[in-house]
């Protein structure tokens, strides 16, 4: 959680004080999509997530848009959470090597099955947490906060559009959940334990970035947020608590080793998926035989990542992550909405609600983002068209 803070500081570039109000429009999108999620994980407790509930329900081409905006907008995003770990762990002018280095050892975490991977990410968990806690005590005890610079209506940057793109940027905040639905062959009663994981993990992310966004706004203000590279660093920095900020840094680099490492696991259960169906080489659909992970995915996503890593600048990475994640709930909902009787758990309102919100929120994402997603996308239908068109050609 704290290695995407910085999305909070992006979200006041765009609207002030008023991302608390784009705040609460991402938790409602977020609630929505969550519900659709999970009633989708009830019926279908297998790998893939969306792609396979899209397939399922609505046809492969709707499948394979949502996992290819998974895919895509996912292996930017762990690009972007090495940086960030190695920015907060590595001496300067080593980002890039550190970063590396990362990116293998939690692909190596991953390789060796979910059970590891679930017992280093509780421990990531209790340091990131532990970090939280002393930032938020430090800036508001240890600081002077000016409680009058939380008010949303005082510092609107943007208007209405400002706001709504700050949605859609606090939206990556919200996204960890998709990654829950990916793995429903290597938990335990996928159809119970999947849909409850959802719901928890987006209450707990709405009350900790809750919390993190007044703490921010109160002590920096709408401008030092959206100026800040490092805000709950900046934030800590002014108080008197000056042994805080190595505890601060250090979450800050296991957050980030926390979210890379649940990316990795997500977004090589996507592409086993995929490529099961020959949306993606089927090579990458084999399965370990000892450790049950998808071991040609993972090293494949790995090596990616890596050239990534070594050459592009990802400051916009985030946007374009944003974007892809918001395509692939707007299929999820599409998809909620089609199920009837006693795989119906909630009103199909919220499925609506979901994809109006994803709709709105992917189109108003900064013009950059939008563009590359579109671009990226049009690539990806472009190289089906050319895997399937011999096919079509054969059986006519």
């Amino acid at each position: 959680m704290v290695e995407r803070v910085g999305e909070v500081g992006s979200a006041a570039r765009a609207a002030g004080a008023a991302l608390l109000v784009g705040l609460l429009v991402a938790a409602l999108v977020a609630y929505a999509n969550a519900t659709a999620s999970a009633q989708l994980a009830a019926q279908y407790p297998t790998s893939g997530g969306t792609y396979v509930y899209g397939r399922e329900r609505l046809g492969p081409w709707w499948g394979f848009l949502a996992g290819w905006g998974f895919v895509i907008g996912k292996t930017a995003s762990c690009a972007a959470m090495a940086l960030t770990f190695a920015a907060y762990a590595a001496p300067d002018g080593w980002e890039r090597p550190i970063a590396v280095l990362a990116v293998a050892f939690l692909a190596a975490v991953n390789y060796r099955g979910v059970t590891r991977t679930a017992r280093l990410t509780r421990i990531i968990v209790t340091l990131v947490l532990l970090a939280l806690a002393t930032a938020v005590a430090a800036s508001l005890v240890g600081g002077d906060p000016r409680w009058s610079s939380v008010s949303p209506w005082d510092r609107a940057n943007g208007g209405w559009y400002g706001t709504l793109q700050s949605a859609g940027l606090m939206f990556f905040a919200f996204a960890g959940y998709a990654r829950v639905a990916t793995m429903g062959e290597e938990v335990r009663d996928p159809s119970r334990t999947i849909p409850r994981a959802i719901q928890m993990a987006l209450a707990i992310t709405v009350v900790v970035y809750t919390t993190i966004a007044i703490t921010l706004l109160a002590t920096l203000g709408p401008d030092g947020t959206a100026e800040a590279t490092a805000p709950l660093a900046a934030a800590v920095e002014q108080s008197g608590w000056g042994w805080a900020g190595p505890i601060v840094r250090i979450g800050g680099a296991a957050a980030s080793l926390g979210a890379l490492l649940a990316l990795i696991a997500g977004v090589g259960r996507t592409s086993l998926a995929m490529a099961r169906e020959g949306d993606l080489p089927r090579w990458l659909a084999a399965v370990h035989p000892r450790h049950r992970v998808p071991h040609h995915a993972e090293v494949g996503l790995a090596v990616v990542v890596i050239v990534l890593v070594l050459t592009v600048d990802l400051r916009g990475a985030i946007g374009f992550s944003s974007f892809g994640v918001l395509l692939y709930y707007l299929i999820a909902n599409l998809a909620a909405w089609t199920q009837t009787g006693e795989h119906r758990r909630f009103p199909r309102g919220l499925q609506a609600l979901g994809a109006l919100g994803c709709a709105v929120l992917a189109v108003t994402l900064p013009v950059t983002a939008v563009i590359v997603g579109v671009g990226v996308l049009t690539i990806g239908v472009a190289l089906r068209l050319l895997r399937t068109r011999p096919r079509a050609d054969a059986t006519s």
